[in-house]
């Protein structure tokens, strides 16, 4: 395995980590004040858990990353176009019982 850096003052050639760092700074670090190494722990891991389980992201089609993960673990499942079909089947049924 070889390590391979950016270059220094290119953080464009990282873009999705400088993005990143730049939502954490602005809605985490910019918003807190830590008078504790475990403050700041608590803190950035309920941010990290908001991130991660709550807040939609739109490059993932408005889902959470949690939603997007197990969907694309069911796309994976042997029986991933059956369900699928249930499901919007479902979406269908549901749709028209509340329309009526």
């Amino acid at each position: 395995m070889r390590l391979h850096f950016i270059d220094p003052g290119k953080p464009v050639q990282n873009a999705f980590v400088e993005s990143f760092n730049g939502k954490m700074r602005d809605e985490c670090l910019n918003e807190h004040w830590f008078g504790t190494l475990g403050k700041a722990r608590q803190t950035i891991e309920t941010w990290r858990r908001d991130d991660n389980e709550v807040r939609p992201h739109s490059a993932l089609g408005n889902r959470t990353p949690q939603e997007f993960t197990t969907r694309g673990a069911a796309l994976r499942s042997p029986t991933a176009p059956f369900e699928l079909h249930r499901r919007e089947e479902q979406k269908q049924k549901s749709t028209l019982e509340l329309e009526s």
